[in-house]
């Protein structure tokens, strides 16, 4: 394998002839000349094959290449300013590993679920393989970040007896002799717990929500980052938070630029991302609503709608802060200043996205926790660990959880959540 290179080391070997292995993307032919299009995941390649320059086994075989056939060839590079990447190959050598016959997706136009049911390998696209490429960036940054600022990383439980968000939209099984277990819809109250032993801590994996919801912006499984940092309060917590969508951001647009104009993004909305962004509360939030028609009431949530008429306001993502206690987590930080609410706030992206984070300084009285986990009618045994929290060195401390996809999606420019997970799994959707 140390002979065999990848097209993202061919400009450096302009005059060299080499050997790759790669997928057929396309082919075409005037008669005395063909062109075969190579991907491998690094890079595109247009292969030049003369008829009268090769063997007459060369130019029958690249007469019989289909989209998607393995490959290997060998030939020499040359610089050609037109080509991707800069270079082509002049073939004079080829090998087909893996016959492509009859691949389902061809250049007509197919609907969303044909191509959901082909999700294995519609991947193989060019807009696929920019979105997951981006995508791979985002998560570098993420990890990247919090590693440059001395944040430890924690793996906490995917299966679990405590309720972290709301108990309808749990998935649930029966987990040996001791009861229900949950699937994790966050890591958050036991990254509490490393905040207490290690003071800068996040976790970073799958998280599951058992929402009926068929929107944009909804999956069951996703990936979130959520981090924990200790003697944080909630404004503190909102200055990490826009320090590290500016990063994220700042990052894919240096970095993965050549898949962003693939994907025909106009990056002047994510140029302007930089600190600080603006912060707006709840209930100015709802007053500035209903001045411009909105139905909203004060005490409820935010919806879709809301979100997106709140981001058209402003050029970056903006933090809407100090909800209703009623609208939130049991765990969050009763508001001294208005008991009504809570320490709290989302980041909403511009442009339609909306929410790609939520956050909460923490509750860190041990009555007041108790009594919210009454009023919510949960299980007192199984948070009297997390309870424990508050009794030995309780502290000042916040977080916030980021959503992979979502953050990806906007970051593309795609409209809908579905396409930023290489396998997306959807209330009506679970293959492949």
């Amino acid at each position: 394998m140390d002979d065999v290179l990848r097209i993202k080391d061919l400009p450096d070997r302009i005059g060299e002839t080499v050997t790759l292995r790669a997928w057929v993307e396309k082919t075409r032919s005037s008669g005395k000349i063909a062109f075969v299009v190579l991907r491998d995941g690094t890079g595109y390649l247009q292969c030049v094959v003369p008829k009268g320059e090769v063997d007459a086994t060369v130019w029958e075989g690249v007469k019989t290449l289909a989209k998607e056939t393995s490959v290997q060839v060998t030939g020499g590079v040359r610089a050609d300013a037109r080509s991707p990447g800069g270079v082509e190959l002049g073939m004079r050598e080829l090998e087909v590993i893996g016959e492509s016959v009859d691949f389902p997706i061809t250049p007509k136009e197919h609907g969303t679920t044909f191509l959901f049911e082909h999700r294995h390998l519609w991947l193989r696209s060019r807009r696929q393989g920019a979105i997951m490429k981006v995508r791979h960036e985002v998560i570098q940054a993420i990890r990247d970040f919090f590693y440059e600022r001395d944040f430890c990383l924690v793996d906490t439980p995917l299966l679990t007896a405590a309720i972290g968000e709301e108990a309808g939209t749990l998935f649930e099984t029966d987990y040996f002799d001791l009861g229900k277990a949950y699937l994790a819809q966050t890591g958050q109250l036991y990254l509490e717990a490393a905040a207490a032993a290690l003071g800068k801590v996040y976790c970073f994996g799958p998280t599951f929500r058992a929402e009926k919801s068929k929107t944009r912006r909804h999956l069951t499984e996703f990936w979130m980052v959520e981090p924990e940092v200790a003697w944080y309060d909630s404004d503190a917590n909102m200055g990490l938070q826009e320090d590290f969508v500016s990063y994220i951001v700042q990052r894919c647009l240096e970095l993965r630029k050549p898949e962003l104009e693939l994907l025909e993004r106009d990056t002047a909305p994510l140029e302007v991302i930089q600190p600080p962004f603006p912060r707006i509360s709840y209930t100015d939030a709802v007053a500035k609503l209903q001045k411009h028609g909105q139905s909203i009431e004060w005490g409820r949530d935010l919806g879709a709608e809301d979100e997106t008429t709140i981001a058209t306001w402003y050029d970056k993502p903006v933090f809407v802060y100090n909800y209703p206690k009623e609208a939130k987590a049991f765990y969050m930080k009763l508001n001294p200043d208005d008991p009504r609410t809570v320490l709290c706030n989302d980041c909403l992206a511009p442009e339609g996205y909306g929410e790609i984070i939520g956050g909460s300084q923490r509750e860190d009285d041990h009555d007041t926790l108790l009594a919210r986990i009454r009023e919510e009618g949960l299980p007192e045994d199984a948070y009297g660990w997390y309870l424990d929290l508050r009794k030995y060195g309780t502290f000042v401390h916040s977080g916030f959880g980021l959503g992979v996809e979502r953050t990806v999606a906007w970051i593309c420019g795609i409209p809908h959540v579905r396409e930023a997970i290489a396998f997306p799994r959807q209330m009506h959707r679970i293959h492949p």
